[in-house]
């Protein structure tokens, strides 16, 4: 993808830490990044990072938009490119009217005036929840100020030397809730029909697509549904793909839900892996599958089933941060370990058929 070869088809998905200060990293993105890295995934993409402070989910969230951010993301850099030999990404987001809210394990609310809240927006003035603060809709300066914060943000990626960014388009964030006819109610050029909802989005991924290296990597996490009958759909989400494949991206992420609360999904083993696949059957674009995909076996299915070309596992790497190097027992093949760990290879260590019988029996 963009003229560059991933050394194999595992990816660390975006994963959000709010630890950072500032929108700036700190010791525990060192560790966590690093971690992974040394574990040798394709690429590793950095979390949900705001492209304006506005935009960040919560206060521990990252963020890139200024120059002590930049000169901090080039310290982290270094230190990652001195661990591993993977691709390393990062995934520029606004959080547009789920921002402005307390870390998960805070309970996730809204910010209280206390709390340092900050103004939220949206494609229309409608809160996200019950109990939500009402965003404010963007108007045509805003919507202009944040489509530049996109661009000025990978353009920091640029100079920093990220192999690949994503731009957030799902989980209910600013650019999905364009999209989604749950949360966008305008009636102007970027709201009502499908194209008009489509259009924000595809005007940022554009924007960014003309300052971004063509021998890097570009692509976008997408909404394959709502899983609700007045959201978008898998259909959209085609449409979508077929837009940013004609704008050049190289990739879609096809993800799904978090665009409207209380909707309850029916989560099992690769249970969003068909919407990638009626992605990757209607467009050229190369597709990351997500989402419960945990035991090596079914990873591979589906890659050889043409469902996807990419997984992207989260919480499955966050379990086990080695789960490259057993998917490669487990499959007959050889992992890359850094020289320092090669003593826990099968081949080298006995102990592997205890701490692992299944991988290396």
């Amino acid at each position: 993808m963009g003229g560059r070869t991933l050394a194999n088809r595992a990816v660390v998905s975006p994963m959000c830490q709010y630890s950072a200060i500032d929108g700036i990293p700190q010791a525990w993105h060192r560790q966590h990044l690093g971690s992974l890295m040394v574990g040798g995934p394709g690429a590793v993409i950095l979390e949900a990072t705001g492209v304006e402070a506005i935009g960040r989910i919560t206060h521990g969230c990252l963020a890139l938009h200024n120059d002590a951010q930049e000169a901090a993301f080039a310290d982290l850099l270094a230190d990652l490119r001195a661990l591993g030999t993977g691709d390393i990404g990062i995934q520029l987001a606004h959080a547009g009217r789920k921002a402005s809210s307390r870390r998960p394990w805070e309970g996730g609310a809204p910010l209280a005036e206390d709390e340092d809240p900050w103004p939220i927006v949206g494609p229309s003035a409608l809160p996200f929840d019950e109990g939500h603060p009402v965003p404010a809709e963007l108007d045509a300066d805003g919507l202009a100020r944040v489509k530049a914060a996109f661009v000025a943000s990978a353009e920091r990626a640029k100079r920093l030397g990220f192999d690949l960014v994503e731009l957030h388009g799902a989980h209910g964030y600013l650019l999905h809730s364009f999209m989604s006819p749950l949360s966008n109610r305008r009636t102007d050029a970027y709201g009502g029909s499908l194209e008009n909802r489509l259009r924000f989005p595809l005007e940022v991924a554009e924007a960014v697509r003309a300052v971004w290296p063509e021998d890097r990597i570009l692509g976008m996490r997408i909404t394959g549904t709502d899983w609700h009958e007045d959201g978008s759909t898998i259909e959209d989400a085609v449409v979508l793909a077929k837009e940013l494949e004609r704008l050049g991206l190289d990739y879609v992420a096809v993800s799904s839900g978090g665009g409207a609360p209380g909707i309850r999904i029916k989560v099992g083993p690769g249970y969003q892996v068909p919407l990638a696949a009626r992605v990757k059957q209607e467009t050229g674009l190369a597709v990351m599958a997500v989402g419960m995909i945990v035991e090596p076996n079914q990873a591979e299915a589906i890659l050889a089933s043409g469902e996807a070309d990419i997984l992207a596992l989260a919480r499955g790497f966050l379990d086990n941060p080695r789960w490259l190097w057993h998917a490669a027992e487990v499959l007959g093949d050889q992992a890359p370990y850094p020289p320092q760990y090669a003593r826990a290879e099968a081949k080298l260590w006995p102990g592997a058929a205890l701490a692992r019988p299944r991988e290396v029996a």
